[in-house]
């Protein structure tokens, strides 16, 4: 490689190293660190987050950026160079768009504001929690503003598009209003079915260890890799793969519904699969000469989401999943299940039924929760919301849209943690996720036409090494409506989540 492309790609995988620290803090934050730590830590992220920002917008990753740009052997758009220069020039220009010091707050006042969630949410206080988010909000909409919009849209098109490249608010309605209109109608068909689905198998209580060994011995089995990961609780589930062999999970626990910090666990494991797929790690198990660069890292939340989604939902929920991991969590629990078969624990974990908690919600009311957050975020940037007037807000969108009444803060707005560090844009990628696992599903099973009794085997290897060589190996190569299509042969289209949903309607109520 030309010099420059390679002194170029070394400066960025120092910035990777530091953020892999910044990671790190924030990993522990919401994991080991203890209670009074949290002013100090602040103060640190804030610092690393600086230092990042110099690395990333410095002038030498300017002139290098314009010298390899002159390089017409480098810039081909065909070539993973092409590739990679086009998606740093990208980064580079939003980077150096937004100024230092609001980069510093942004990271201090999320790591504050995390800590004051945890307590609001803990008490359900949202009065606790209020001055932090319209801190936030100001902040982030002052980060909108230096990263500008196109002519026509809005200031959430630019938060968005740091999440799901090219995408805009009103372009996610027109996809989404037609969505919850197909989604609310087969919802009401569900509701309206005669079939009575027991659940009595999801009641069982599970010691909270013996879980945690259940879902190792799972996400193990799936091919995530404990030797560069581990699992860990926190209060609310997340994935860092912050660094080269170094991929960590979080999941949470609780005796009853043991079937929640599965899925849970399975969630962020499909996440972890892909961190750990990324080319970011040498031949020598070091940094690899790419890390840091776009072509190791993931293309969009969306495509993030496809992953978490489609081992959370279309593996875990699927019949030959249960083949499998009921003998397995009969040996691992004891007489506890020893009366369920797999057949009821397929129709009880994909029962349709509106609830409160976006997390533990079933497949087809789960896009409803996500459409709510970015209504309501939307509003809130807008200034169409204020922050006093969003319990209600968020209350009266959950009667309107899933029919239930939100009896307290705790599992109303403060359920999620993403606001509290300032992750606004973020919300609709889940969505995006469930549309894209859906495409890639339909063409897996077509390229390994006996997947389903692989699973049921317990192997995985092949779904694996599809995923790996799919999605995975590319990084941010082509973006993400562009895999989506190289993929499976079309643009990214409604079509096939529905389907898989109005056949797990059919299979659970006969409707």
């Amino acid at each position: 490689m030309p010099t420059a492309y390679a002194e170029l790609c070394s400066l960025l995988k120092h910035a990777a190293l530091l953020d892999s620290l910044a990671q790190l803090a924030s990993w522990d934050q919401e994991t080991y660190m203890p209670e009074k730590g949290a002013a100090a830590r602040a103060e640190s992220v804030a610092l690393l987050a600086t230092l990042i920002h110099e690395r990333r917008t410095s002038p030498r990753v300017g002139e290098l950026l314009a010298a390899c740009e002159g390089d017409a052997g480098l810039t081909a758009a065909e070539t993973p160079t092409g590739a990679n220069l086009r998606e740093i020039r990208r980064d580079y220009d939003k980077h150096t768009k937004v100024p230092a010091e609001l980069v510093a707050e942004i990271a201090k006042v999320g790591s504050q504001a995390q800590e004051v969630w945890k307590k609001a949410r803990e008490g359900s206080d949202f009065a606790m929690f209020r001055p932090w988010l319209e801190r936030m909000i100001g902040l982030q909409r002052r980060k909108a503003e230096c990263l500008g919009h196109a002519p026509g849209g809005e200031a959430y098109d630019a938060l968005l598009d740091l999440y799901e490249p090219g995408a805009t608010a009103a372009g996610l309605e027109a996809v989404f209003t037609p969505l919850r209109a197909r989604l609310t109608d087969l919802l009401g068909r569900v509701r309206g079915s005669k079939a009575k689905v027991r659940t009595r198998c999801l009641e069982v209580k599970i010691d909270p260890a013996a879980q945690h060994a259940f879902g190792l011995a799972v996400i193990e089995a799936m091919g995530f890799d404990l030797t560069a990961g581990r699992v860990d609780t926190t209060t609310h589930p997340f994935c860092s793969g912050f660094a080269p062999g170094d991929t960590r999970l979080t999941t949470r626990y609780r005796e009853a519904h043991f079937t929640d910090a599965l899925y849970s666990t399975l969630h962020e494991m499909g996440h972890g699969l892909y961190e750990q797929g990324l080319p970011k790690m040498g031949k020598d198990g070091g940094p690899s000469d790419l890390y840091g660069t776009p072509l190791a890292d993931s293309i969009s939340l969306g495509i993030h989401e496809s992953q978490s989604r489609m081992w959370e939902n279309f593996v875990g929920r699927s019949k030959a999943f249960w083949k499998w991991a009921l003998p397995k969590s009969k040996k691992q629990f004891g007489k506890a299940l020893s009366k369920f078969d797999a057949k009821e624990y397929f129709a009880a974990v994909n029962t349709a039924a509106p609830s409160l908690i976006r997390v533990e919600a079933d497949e087809t009311t789960y896009n409803l929760h996500v459409m709510i957050r970015f209504e309501i975020e939307r509003a809130l940037l807008r200034g169409d919301l204020a922050v006093k007037d969003l319990p209600g807000a968020w209350n009266g969108k959950y009667k309107e849209y899933l029919g239930v009444k939100v009896p307290d803060d705790r599992r109303g707005c403060l359920q999620d943690v993403h606001w509290s560090f300032g992750l606004f844009g973020y919300f609709p990628t889940y969505t995006l996720g469930n549309l894209y696992a859906a495409q890639f599903w339909e063409k897996i099973n077509q390229d390994i036409p006996d997947l389903n009794k692989q699973i049921a085997k317990g192997r995985f290897d092949a779904l694996k090494k599809w995923l790996n060589t799919k999605i995975h190996a590319h990084g941010r190569r082509y973006t993400a409506g562009d895999l989506c299509t190289r993929v499976t042969g079309a643009p990214l289209s409604s079509e096939p989540l529905l389907r898989h949903l109005s056949a797990k309607a059919e299979q659970v109520y006969g409707v």
